[in-house]
């Protein structure tokens, strides 16, 4: 900004030559040095930490309209033999420049105020003039020519006063979206904190459609009894880290934890993208999974299985916090509903398996194949269990 005031300095030195009268000169260069001062001192004092103050920022408005209003005015007044229309438009121009240097701030109502007074004091000089013209006028300036110039600048300070709001509001919100995404990114991943951000932040807790996953190590019960603390352990977070990936690198968040299970959930895009994000991230699970089991058989350990549940619905998704901890969760049936599949799941011994709701997102894709799990747990209520096979579904 001091660069531009620096070119509003040199359009006043310009001024002070294109007038004929050494009394004009000085009263150039007179408004010249104080208005520089003036300048450097705000500037000096801004850059002093905590100096930075409304009163200051309200000062270098008035000092710039102040300039503005001077130029134009003693212009009107004093005028010259000698000069042309080149004259009115130098006396002119540092009122568009300081209109367009406090527009830059961002301020909407510093550059109202600007607009504001260089307007009335403008319109009141021209009114002046159309009552006193030869008390007032200089030589050769006429009414015809301040008359568009004042239309001019109302009309750019109007532009420039819209730009500024629209460019402060769409700055506010990029900065609001931008905060937002750095809180929930600590919960989520960075894709997914980007698309709850914008739906709200990390205060918003909404109803939304989301798919769920459910997997569990099988037979883990048994490997803790059968095998070394340290080999079950390294088990469990191998399988949780070929879990997180696979998870993540689909768009889904990794819900919690529990105990050898993982909870995850797909609640980015539409009904039938997160199906398909769930579905294709079951099928890396696997792959990943099988690639882990060669490692293993190679260091003579015992292979791994999982079980692998699907489901979709309704939930509710926010970050929860209590004032003690806080952790970004769905809540709602569809939760209990999916620990009920992956009960019905482990009973079927299934290694994937989804409910009716989750299947029904997907029955437009003839290569998913799909079969009816039967069970005497079925209940009304229960989404029906189908089947799906792992390697064939992706």
């Amino acid at each position: 900004m001091v660069a531009l005031q620096v070119v509003i300095v040199l359009v006043l030195f310009m001024t002070a030559q294109v007038y004929d009268g050494s009394l004009h000169a000085l009263s150039h260069w007179f408004i010249l040095a104080s208005y520089a001062a003036g300048v450097v001192s705000v500037a000096l004092a801004e850059r002093e930490p905590g100096r930075r103050s409304v009163a200051l920022a309200w000062g270098e408005t008035g000092l710039n309209a102040g300039l503005a209003v001077y130029v134009i005015v003693e212009h009107m007044l004093a005028g010259a033999g000698a000069v042309d229309d080149a004259s009115d438009a130098v006396s002119q121009l540092p009122a568009f420049l300081l209109l367009l240097q406090t527009g830059l701030r961002m301020r909407v109502l510093h550059t109202m105020l600007f607009a504001g007074v260089v307007t009335v004091a403008w319109g009141g000089a021209i009114l002046i003039g159309l009552v006193h013209p030869e008390g007032f006028l200089g030589p050769q300036i006429t009414l015809s020519d301040q008359v568009p110039g004042l239309l001019t600048f109302a009309a750019a300070s109007l532009v420039v006063i819209d730009g500024v709001r629209r460019l402060r509001s769409a700055v506010t919100a990029a900065l609001r979206l931008e905060h937002e995404r750095t809180l929930l990114a600590r919960f989520v991943p960075g894709s997914v904190a980007v698309d709850l951000a914008r739906e709200g932040g990390i205060g918003a807790v909404r109803h939304r459609h989301a798919c769920l996953m459910a997997v569990d190590i099988r037979g883990f019960s048994a490997l803790t009894r059968e095998r070394p603390q340290e080999e079950v352990v390294r088990a469990l977070l191998d399988v949780r880290a070929l879990v997180h990936a696979a998870v993540t690198g689909h768009g889904g968040i990794v819900d919690k934890y529990v105990g050898d299970g993982v909870l995850a959930q797909f609640v980015v895009g539409t009904p039938a993208g997160q199906a398909r994000a769930a579905l294709a991230c079951a099928g890396t699970i696997h792959d990943r999974l099988a690639d882990l089991n060669r490692e293993r058989r190679g260091s003579r350990l015992p292979v791994l299985r999982v079980m692998v549940a699907l489901h979709a619905g309704e939930v509710l998704v926010g970050v929860f916090d209590d004032g003690l901890r806080a952790e970004f969760t769905v809540l709602g049936p569809a939760m209990n509903t999916l620990a009920r599949i992956e009960s019905r799941t482990k009973a079927a011994d299934l290694a994937l398996a989804a409910s009716g709701d989750f299947v029904r997102l997907l029955t437009a894709d003839p290569q998913i194949r799909f079969a009816p799990v039967e069970s005497g747990e079925a209940a009304p209520g229960v989404p029906s269990l189908f089947s799906i096979e792992a390697g064939a579904s992706i």
